[in-house]
């Protein structure tokens, strides 16, 4: 994440450095996560999640306008952590997560689409160089596919991998 940052400040990409930041943060959510609630994630757990901040973070330096299936492969793996930390939540409370994940996801994927059309817009019309990127519609419909495949496989395998997390406290 550090040579991300580093590039993007030789670059002058706001939308790099403030990606490398939010991503680096979120590279401590799994030890925050433990501490908080009690649980032990495994190795490969802590892996995914980081992996997923790493993709975002490289993702603003290029990839996310050369390589065409980028941005589907960080929508599906954002919103399988999110749909798993869902999951394992109903689980934990004796709740069918089924319902909670496809619903929380869709939403805050909707929500997430709002904020970066937003600040997009925002940035342009204020003559700044917009740090989230706002492609059009048929962008917008893809990454709620793909945030969605991401709840759906959670719900596929969710008891298979995450059932560590989901087991009573």
């Amino acid at each position: 994440m550090f040579a991300v940052f580093v590039v993007g400040l030789r670059r002058r990409d706001a939308g790099a450095v403030a990606n490398a930041a939010v991503a680096t943060i979120g590279t401590f959510l799994p030890d925050l996560a433990e501490r908080a609630y009690d649980i032990e994630l495994r190795p490969w757990q802590r892996v995914y999640i980081r992996s997923a901040m790493l993709t975002h973070a490289i993702g603003m330096l290029g990839p996310y306008d050369d390589i065409r299936w980028w941005d589907h492969l960080t929508h599906m793996h954002s919103s399988s952590i999110l749909g798993g930390v869902v999951f394992a939540i109903s689980r934990r409370r004796g709740r069918d997560p089924r319902p909670r994940v496809v619903a929380v996801v869709v939403c805050l994927g909707l929500l997430w689409e709002l904020v970066e059309y937003a600040v997009h817009t925002a940035g342009n019309r204020l003559g700044f160089e917009p740090v989230l990127v706002s492609y059009g519609t048929k962008d917008t419909v893809l990454d709620l596919v793909f945030d969605l495949i991401g709840a759906l496989l959670v719900l596929a395998f969710g008891d298979r991998v995450l059932g560590d997390l989901a087991a009573d406290a």
